[in-house]
Parts: C-alpha cells; sequence; structure tokens
C-alpha cells in the first residue's frame, strides 16, 4: 500500500516539474519575441566568416534585413578566404540587390579574399583594416595524382564510363591534353566572370581589374591604393558609415537578424556536411573554387 502512495506522490512531483519548467519555457519565449529593448531604426548586421561553402543562411538574412523597416542600412562583415564558386556568385547577388534598396557597407576582418572579395564588390563602401589580407581575384581548381603509389602496391583500378570526360580529374591515372583544355575554358569563363563582377561592382574598367587579377594578395592599405576598397579602418567605423548614410542621427544601435535555430542534431549534420564538402572539394578537384590557397 505504502508503495502504491509513494509511486503515486512522484508522478504528481515529477508532472508539477515538468508543468512547471514548460510554463518557464513559455514565459521565456515570450519575453524574447518581444523583446523590448530593440531599437526603432538602426543599422543591420551580418557575418560571413570562414569558408564559403553554403549560401543560403547568408542570403536569408541579407532578405530579412532588406524586409525590416527598421533597418536603414547594413554591414557585412567578413572574415573569409572564400570558398565554392556557386555560393559565392549567390551571395553576391544577393548583395548587390540588396544594396539598391539599402546601403551596403563591408567591413573586412583579418582577411576577406578571393571569394571573400568577391562578395563584397557590389557594397556602396568598403572598409578594409590596413593590415587586411584581401585580393587574390583568381580561381582555381585542386587535383591530386596517386598512379604511382597505386602502382607500388601493386593495386589496380578500372573504371567504366560513357562520355569520354566523365572521369576527369581522377586521381587514379594521368590527366590527357584535351581534358586539361577542357578544364581551363571552365577556369578561364569562370575567372571572367570574377573580374566582370568586381569591374561592375567597383566601377572600374575590366581591363584594370583584369590586370589585378592574377591571384595575388593585398593589404588593405595596398588595396586601397588600388581602388579596392574605400577606406581604412575598423568596423565600427563601418557601422558609423552606414548610420549616416542610413540618416540615423548618433550613435546607430546594431540589429542582427534572426538565425535559425539550431539544435544538436542540427550542428552534428551542419558539421557532416562541411567535412564532406571540404573533403569532396580537396579529393575530387572539380570543384571551382573562389579560394585563397
Amino acid at each position: 500500500m505504502k508503495k502504491k502512495w509513494l509511486i503515486i506522490i512522484l508522478t504528481i512531483v515529477t508532472v508539477m516539474i515538468l508543468s512547471t519548467l514548460a510554463l518557464v519555457h513559455v514565459i521565456g519565449n515570450l519575453i524574447l519575441d518581444r523583446d523590448e529593448s530593440a531599437p526603432d531604426e538602426g543599422v543591420g548586421l551580418v557575418e560571413v566568416k570562414g569558408i564559403i561553402l553554403d549560401s543560403q543562411e547568408t542570403v536569408k538574412q541579407l532578405r530579412d534585413l532588406q524586409k525590416d523597416d527598421k533597418v536603414k542600412a547594413v554591414v557585412l562583415r567578413i572574415d573569409s578566404p572564400g570558398g565554392v564558386v556557386g555560393p559565392s556568385q549567390e551571395i553576391y547577388d544577393a548583395v548587390k540587390k540588396l544594396n539598391i534598396k539599402k546601403k551596403v557597407i563591408v567591413s573586412m576582418g583579418s582577411l576577406a579574399a578571393s571569394g571573400g572579395y568577391y562578395i563584397a564588390a557590389p557594397a556602396t563602401e568598403i572598409f578594409a583594416n590596413p593590415g587586411t589580407i584581401t585580393g587574390s581575384i583568381g580561381v582555381l581548381m585542386k587535383f591530386s595524382n596517386i598512379e604511382g603509389l597505386i602502382d607500388k602496391i601493386g593495386m589496380k583500378v578500372f573504371t567504366l564510363k560513357a562520355g569520354k570526360f566523365k572521369d576527369v580529374g581522377s586521381p587514379v591515372r594521368t590527366m590527357t591534353n584535351k581534358e586539361k583544355e577542357m578544364l581551363q575554358s571552365v577556369i578561364d569563363s569562370t575567372h571572367a566572370q570574377f573580374v566582370k563582377a568586381v569591374a561592375e561592382g567597383r566601377k572600374l574598367p575590366v581591363e584594370e581589374v583584369g590586370k589585378l587579377a592574377n591571384g595575388s594578395i593585398y593589404s588593405g592599405e595596398q588595396a586601397m591604393a588600388l581602388k579596392l576598397v574605400d577606406h581604412l579602418g575598423t568596423l565600427q567605423d563601418a557601422v558609423e558609415e552606414a548610420g549616416r548614410l542610413g540618416g540615423i542621427k548618433g550613435d546607430p544601435e546594431l540589429i542582427k537578424p534572426p538565425k535559425k535555430k539550431r539544435g544538436f542534431l542540427d550542428l552534428l549534420v551542419e558539421s557532416a556536411s562541411e567535412k564532406i564538402s571540404s573533403f569532396a572539394i580537396q579529393e575530387k578537384g572539380l570543384t571551382v573554387n573562389y579560394e585563397m590557397n
């Protein structure tokens, strides 16, 4: 009998604890949703850090700030060595479209090179620290060849294919001249897109940008002399300039777009995806990259 009552009491206590935790969670969310400290107007802030492998979250944040009437201008903080061509071009396009509606000011951190510079190009103004590493306007594909190693260990590899270029970049055989020509044409086309994007964004002649687009890196100070950036300054300087261009009086408040809520499983999947993508880039070599090497 005592055991039965003990089970009942424990059950009631457990239900009460769970109910209390649920109530605290709901109230907490309501407080966060209200966010009474949110400014009436301010400068939006979007950060791009690390290798650019995916564009979805950054593009979403830029679009959210474009729709937010409280946001009068946007600062894009970049600390990236670049990344894959497709995502870099998608972010570039989003920045270009946002800049038509609201002024976009770029703030470069320690590194904003290759694809990191690509996404900065369409902004209204670009700030860099004197020692920021930027530029690296170029395109690359990386390949490995382990044919000699395969021969040494006595291993045989066979490939069946339909289409003579289907296994281009295979690490177990020497690349043919025709394959090299085909891949070089892809790189040249992508490089020309990069040069054109920078020329349009920076309002410079294509020929002038072409002379700089040999993969060279520049300090922020050098980049300013070459007209690749507009000002030498910090993130705070970029925020203040954005506030001025946005018509905000006094010190502008920062408004960060809501980020996607991620649980442990999301982080695990994201980490695995990044590792797989990075491995594919390094091992397959067929992904064209705007990435400082």
